[in-house]
């Protein structure tokens, strides 16, 4: 990851640096990135995203992230709970996607926990937003270094432990704080760049779902 604070790139908006001066990525962080997110579907998407990612950069799977999508079905839960070992033997064969057996795998377990979790807390959303750290537990400004040093923290950890105690695959506390920076449940851009009031309206702004 780039060492100066903020990026600056041709459209002169201060940015966080991790996207560079990819314009694919720049759109990423612009637009979605740290947004709240309280749809079921996009929130399991991307808890299984993040699984897919272990070992590989961000990047590489958002740039397979519509294939991902048509392959498991736009990440309906009840159709990935329900595919089969020739689903699996299709997606090992697809160069579009990552060939991780155990990846896979994983996808079609963990849509399976979500229906549980759904029909116990009413909706994906309400369970991941209980777990969103309370405000006087994160810091009122976020810097480049405070970033690069919280890789999980004590709400992702325990996000981690609920979600494996759940039988969920490839969840670690690392994946968990990546999936909860990513969805908004923190605002991790940094202090300077230009979403992180926005993110911050909008955070205020949303309704938090409730079990």
């Amino acid at each position: 990851m780039p060492t100066a604070p903020i990026s600056l790139t041709n459209d002169q908006k201060p940015r966080c640096v991790w996207p560079g001066a990819d314009a694919f990525y720049l759109e990423y962080h612009d637009i979605e990135w740290g947004r709240p997110v309280t749809d079921d579907t996009r929130l399991f998407e991307k808890i299984c995203l993040e699984g897919f990612q272990a070992g590989l950069s961000w990047i590489t799977i958002l740039r397979k992230r519509e294939r991902f999508r048509e392959v498991f079905y736009g990440f309906d839960i009840p159709r990935v709970a329900a595919m089969t070992d020739v689903d699996v033997d299709r997606l090992l064969a697809d160069p579009g996607i990552i060939r991780h057996r155990g990846k896979i795998l994983a996808t079609i377990n963990n849509a399976a926990r979500a229906l549980e979790i759904q029909a116990e807390f009413g909706s994906l959303a309400a369970y991941f937003w209980s777990f969103e750290p309370k405000s006087e537990a994160r810091p009122q400004t976020i810097s480049h270094a405070d970033v690069l040093a919280m890789p999980h923290t004590e709400a992702s950890r325990a996000l981690s432990k609920d979600l494996r105690k759940r039988g969920f695959k490839f969840v670690g506390p690392t994946t968990c704080y990546a999936f909860m920076q990513a969805m908004g449940l923190v605002n991790d851009h940094i202090e300077g760049c230009f979403c992180r009031h926005e993110v911050e309206w909008e955070r205020g702004q949303l309704r938090r779902p409730v079990k």
